[in-house]
Order: C-alpha cells, then structure tokens, then sequence
C-alpha cells in the first residue's frame, strides 16, 4: 500500500483528513521533535488506529508531507505517485481526479 493509500484510508475509517490530524495533534503539543509512542498511544486510544497507520500519520505529524522519493514512479505494491503526500483530503485529491 502506498503512503498516501495509508493517509486516505485513515480519512475513510475517521472522517478526519491528514491535515485535521495535525492542527489536532498541536492542540495537544506534538509536533517535529515528538517521539513517535505518545503520538501512536493518543491515535490508537481516540481513534483506534493500528501502528502502521499511526506511524503514516506520525511521519506527517512529525515530518511534514515530503516522503522519500524511493518508491516514487516505481511498479512496486509501495509506490506513490509523488514525493509530497495530499495532506487535504482524498476527495480533493487532483490525483485522484
């Protein structure tokens, strides 16, 4: 599954988009610099995310929206289409037009 798989099949589960994750997540002080387990604890305890999809969003959260470029253009099950994810919303996705 691609990252950005991983972020619109959090949005389907939640009704939250990446971006409403991370202005929630900085309500509650995480950011760049945050350790990965509180960030999994509180997504796992308010939203019943599994650790793979937590650690998608602990990247975005943590990181920003820039992803490697290793599986970008690549054939493989991992493959993304570009190296910044759409943080806004698989609906509003141009990619997904």
């Amino acid at each position: 599954m691609s990252f950005q798989s991983y972020l619109d099949n959090i949005e389907t589960k939640t009704g939250l988009t990446p971006r409403q994750f991370i202005d929630l997540a900085t309500d509650k002080g995480f950011g760049p610099g945050t350790k990965a387990t509180p960030i999994l604890e509180w997504l796992k305890t308010d939203y019943d995310l599994s650790r793979g999809y937590g650690m998608a969003l602990v990247h975005v959260i943590t990181k920003g929206p820039q992803i490697s470029t290793k599986h970008v253009g690549s054939d493989g099950p991992h493959a993304d289409a570009s190296d910044m994810l759409w943080l806004d919303g698989a609906a509003s996705n141009p990619a997904n037009a």
